[in-house]
This record gives C-alpha cells, sequence and structure tokens, in this order.
C-alpha cells in the first residue's frame, strides 16, 4: 500500500489474493481503525461515523471531478483515469481517496465488461468489484421488489387505496440485461395466483431506490425518501407512494447495510471507496454522496478526493453538479476532461464506430484533419465545465494505435481554448504515467474560486429547468408529447415543482439522436415521456429510444467468462 510514494517509474500491484491490512488502507484516506467493518480479506464496509469530522480539525479537502468530450459507444477511460489520476496524486506526496460507482453485473456479461479500470490503473479485488462485491446491488433489487410484490399484493386484497392499475409506474429489476423482460404480464392463471396486469423489468441500476442510496446521506434520510416513492395514482388522481403501502420501512431494512460504502482499493495500494452505480442515462450516474462525504472529512487537510461522473459533460457532469452537488453541499474545484483521439476521430462524422465491433481501419491511420474536424465537441465541452465555474483540465488518454502527430495535436487545440492539457498514460504506466496530469489537478485547484454556477435554480417551474439544460445541449427549443406535457403539467401543479430534472437522452450525442456527431445544430429536444422520481428528488424527461432494460449483444462477455476449477480463479472477466 502507499505511504504518499514519491516519484518512481513503477510500482508493483498488490496481489488481489492477499489478505489486505484494512485498517491501514482506510488510514490513508484517513478512516479511523473503529469504522472499517471487514468484509472478507480484501474488502471492507465503512460506517456512517466516518463522516463525523470537527470542523476545527479540518483545513478543506480538494474536490476534483472526471468527466469527458462526448464518449464513443467504448467509453474513453474515465475511470482508468481517475485511477491513474489517484496514482499519480500519491506519487507526488498528496493524500488522494479515490470514489467510483460499483460495475453493475449486466454490463460486466454484455458489451462493456467490467468497470473497474484496466492495466495498471484497476481497483482490486477486480473479480468482487465487477460481480457481487458486498452485495449492495442484491439488497436494492430485493428492496425494489418488495415494493413491486406489496402493490401486487394490495390489488389482490381489495385495493383499499384504490390504486389505477392503469398508472402504477414501479416495474420490477434485475442486474441482469434480458430483453425479454421489457415488457410482461404478471398474475396468469387461476384468480389466486393475483390480478393479471401488463409489467415490466428494468435493470438494477435503473431503480430508483439504488439513486436513493446513491444521494441519501443519512439512515433518516434513506427512510423518508424510500417513504416518498411514488408508485402511481388513485382513482381520483392523487399520487400513492411507498408510504401509503406501508412498504418504506421495510425496503429501509433491506438496505440499511448497503448505505455503507466499500471500502477497495487500486493496484498501487491508494484508497478507493466504491459505492452504489445508479444508471447514467435516466440518474445520476454517480457514486455515492456518502462515499464523497466519508472521502472529504478523511483528507480535509488538503487532501484529495477524485470521482467520477458518468458519460460526457453535457449529461454526467450536469447531473452531478445540479443534482449530486446541491444535496451534499460540495463543490467540486477542478473538472477533468477526458479526450481521446478516437473520440474527436468519430466526432468529425467520418467513420461510423459501433458497439461491440472494431474500430474502421481508416480510423487508425494517422489524420490530423480528422482530429480537427471533431475538436468542436471538446470546445463544447470546455464551455459547458466552465459555464459551471469549473477549472477545466484536459487529460488526453492515450491509447496504443494514436499517433504521436495527432497527439500533439490534441495538445495544441486544448492549449489554443486556454485549458490546462496533460497527455496521461494510465493502462500502460499506471500513477507514473499520469504525473502530469496530476500536477496539472493540483495548480487547477489552488486556482479555484470556491465556486460553483448550477444551470438553473430550484424556484424555476420544471419546463424551464428542462428547456435551461436543453440548451446547454445546443437545442433550439423543447417540444413535448401531449401525454410527456399533461403529465409535467400535473407534477408542477401537485406540488413536485421544486424538484431538479434530469434528461433521458443518448450520451453518445449532444443531442437525443445518436447519429448526431460533433457539435448539432438546428434541432430542437423531443420529449416523448416524463416519469416521476420523488424519493430521489428528481422528474426524468425521455428522450428519444431510450430503454432502462439493455439486450445482450450477439456474442456477450457472458459467453467467455469461466473459472478455474482448480485454482478457482474466475476467467476472462474485463
Amino acid at each position: 500500500m502507499s505511504d504518499f510514494r514519491a516519484d518512481t517509474d513503477t510500482a508493483p500491484a498488490v496481489d488481489s489474493h492477499e489478505g489486505v491490512d484494512l485498517v491501514a488502507l482506510a488510514a490513508h484516506a484517513g478512516i479511523g481503525a473503529e469504522h472499517v467493518v471487514p468484509h472478507g480479506r480484501d474488502v471492507a464496509k465503512i460506517d456512517l461515523g466516518a463522516m463525523m469530522r470537527a470542523p476545527d480539525q479540518a483545513r478543506g479537502s480538494h474536490y476534483v471531478v472526471v468527466t469527458a468530450m462526448t464518449p464513443t459507444a467504448f467509453g474513453e477511460g474515465k475511470t482508468t483515469t481517475a485511477i491513474g489520476l489517484v496514482q499519480g496524486l500519491a506519487r507526488r506526496g498528496r493524500q488522494a481517496v479515490l470514489t467510483l460507482r460499483q460495475s453493475a453485473m449486466g454490463p460486466t456479461f454484455g458489451i462493456k465488461g467490467g468497470a473497474g479500470g484496466s492495466g495498471r490503473a484497476r481497483v482490486l479485488p477486480a473479480e468482487r468489484m465487477n460481480l457481487h462485491l458486498t452485495g449492495d446491488f442484491h439488497a436494492v433489487t430485493a428492496a425494489h421488489n418488495l415494493l413491486a410484490a406489496m402493490i401486487d399484493n394490495h390489488l389482490y386484497h381489495g385495493n383499499a387505496l384504490r390504486i389505477d392499475e392503469r398508472t402504477i409506474t414501479w416495474p420490477r429489476v434485475l442486474d441482469v440485461n434480458d430483453r425479454a423482460l421489457r415488457h410482461i404480464v404478471t398474475g396468469l392463471g387461476a384468480k389466486i395466483d393475483g390480478v393479471t396486469r401488463q409489467a415490466s423489468f428494468d435493470i438494477t441500476p435503473a431503480s430508483e431506490v439504488m439513486v436513493i442510496l446513491s444521494l441519501a446521506t443519512s439512515l433518516a434520510d434513506l427512510r423518508e425518501r424510500l417513504g416518498r416513492i411514488v408508485i402511481g395514482q388513485d382513482l381520483e388522481g392523487g399520487w400513492v407512494t411507498a408510504e401509503d403501502l406501508d412498504a418504506a420501512g421495510a425496503m429501509t431494512a433491506i438496505v440499511r447495510d448497503a448505505l455503507d460504502p466499500n471500502l477497495l482499493r487500486t493496484g498501487e495500494g491508494e484508497p478507493v471507496l466504491v459505492h452504489t452505480g445508479p444508471f447514467g442515462n435516466i440518474a445520476t450516474g454517480c457514486s455515492s454522496i456518502i462515499a464523497d462525504l466519508v472521502a472529504s472529512a478523511g483528507t480535509a487537510d488538503g487532501g484529495y478526493v477524485v470521482t467520477e461522473a458518468g458519460f460526457g459533460a453535457d449529461m454526467g457532469l450536469e447531473r452531478f453538479v445540479d443534482l449530486k452537488c446541491a444535496v451534499s453541499g460540495l463543490k467540486p474545484a477542478a473538472a477533468v476532461v477526458v479526450v481521446t483521439v478516437r473520440a474527436l476521430k468519430a466526432h468529425s462524422g467520418r467513420f461510423q464506430v459501433v458497439g461491440g465491433k472494431e474500430l474502421p481501419a481508416r480510423m487508425l491511420e494517422e489524420d490530423l484533419d480528422a482530429v480537427r474536424a471533431g475538436a468542436a465537441n471538446l470546445r463544447k465541452h470546455l464551455q459547458i465545465v466552465r459555464d459551471f465555474g469549473l477549472e477545466p483540465v484536459v487529460a488526453v488518454n492515450v491509447f496504443p494505435t494514436d499517433h504521436a502527430a495527432e497527439i500533439d495535436e490534441v495538445v495544441r487545440i486544448a492549449r489554443q481554448e486556454d485549458a490546462r492539457v496533460a497527455v496521461s498514460h494510465p493502462v500502460t504506466k499506471g500513477g507514473a504515467g499520469c504525473l502530469e496530469l496530476a500536477d496539472a489537478v493540483v495548480e487547477a485547484c489552488g486556482r479555484a474560486n470556491g465556486t460553483v454556477t448550477p444551470r438553473y435554480q430550484a424556484q424555476d417551474d420544471l419546463r424551464t429547468k428542462i428547456a435551461k439544460v436543453a440548451s446547454m445541449y445546443g437545442a433550439e427549443g423543447v417540444d413535448y408529447a401531449p401525454a410527456a406535457s399533461r403529465l409535467l403539467d400535473a407534477y408542477q401543479r401537485d406540488g413536485y415543482g421544486h424538484l431538479a430534472v434530469v434528461v433521458a437522452k443518448t450520451p453518445l450525442s449532444l443531442s437525443a439522436d445518436p447519429a448526431l456527431k460533433g457539435v448539432p445544430t438546428g434541432w430542437r429536444l423531443q420529449v416523448r415521456d416524463v416519469r416521476l422520481a420523488a424519493g430521489a428528488g428528481y422528474v426524468y424527461a425521455i428522450c428519444g429510444n431510450l430503454s432502462t432494460m439493455p439486450g445482450l449483444p450477439s456474442r456477450p462477455a457472458a459467453e467467455r467468462i469461466d473459472v478455474d476449477v482448480d485454482t478457482g480463479e474466475i476467467l476472462n472477466l474485463r
């Protein structure tokens, strides 16, 4: 484990199968031994007492968020960059703690694979990170499905609340990609088998329970939020909640232990708090507030908390500021914008990048013109970062197929925009490959003014909030489907107008159309549906062809994963 090590060219990765001194690892994060609850030999839970620190003991930590330009379907390496940055800061003698979302098993067994980094920028133990870890996802699944079962049970036993079955919006969830469950019918069979109705499944990261867990600031806050969940309407048009169904208490009991963040480590031994995994398309796409508060308390004497926001700055960073930071009160000092040569080329519009397939061969050839043609997307994201009042640091994440001249061109473009820029090699060199990035982040944090400007205000009505987010994308306006418009009016009328908003759209474009690359112009945001996440504290507007239950590809990663029966080692889990 690191002792905030000085510069070295290499550092050995800690063997994920060996025991780890969890108390010492926690101490590097400023967490006392009394707050460490071991879960096996190499993972611990951290109890909520670790959030507490006397104000006169603290000078303040530096809060850094890692975001990106609009990504390709493969992702541009935000997680590996965040891991490498923390390792680089430690090599510069800085205390640094990383907070990350937990990987969902659906993507792990689908196209994307695991989400714990790669090469010399990994979170260990990788197998637990990408599978069950401490069971938090299973707890969310169980709590969510308990509420679904209690809804159907209430209908079966007379429906005293007079719930209008047609308005029920609470699905069931499963942490497996399964397109066959997107539309189902429950209660088939005899009368004793329940009320027959149309229903659906979402993937567990899309559960409102998962988002609530990520945004809760205490056990009491968690309990209150779960009670506010709206599952539908009664026959008079009133909103029916989990509290009305007497479900919130039992749900809280199921997820109580899941409220404590999980302590893991990087391959170079730096502490990582892994906690929650809300879907980036329809939710925050960030790790939990509690993990960030624990890390901030432990680094309050001038250390660094590095966290990641899902997708590009248009989605992940916006929700990070307008929702997560609004709840937590934490203010980031700097935003790292991850850029890749391949993403810039993709946004030139000259290549077709398809998830699950190899990059076009022409795209791997040196092409400075394509890099320049895609640079408008980077410039737009730098503008978004600056509009939030944050210092941008461009991290050029280098891939083996990149050409030196292309890397130099990206650096030139970033400097032309008066942005700090660093070329980073987290996968191949670990912390040693992110020293330049660490220095740039330290400098950016030193010049931060301590203010953050949200995109909208709480007192704005829901339509105004959505319009302000849409204008950030570059939309010329917002159009609502009739049903969506009526629902939005009902939310506003019935006291939900103060909630935040989330625009659920594709992450592959600044627009709601994944085919539109670069910086699209002359378009309007089309909202086909709006949904209420009252417990989480937001209304989300659904745009485009967006599914909350992904399907598996023709050759899912699950086909390649196996276990060595002699050693017990999990094979091909990436």
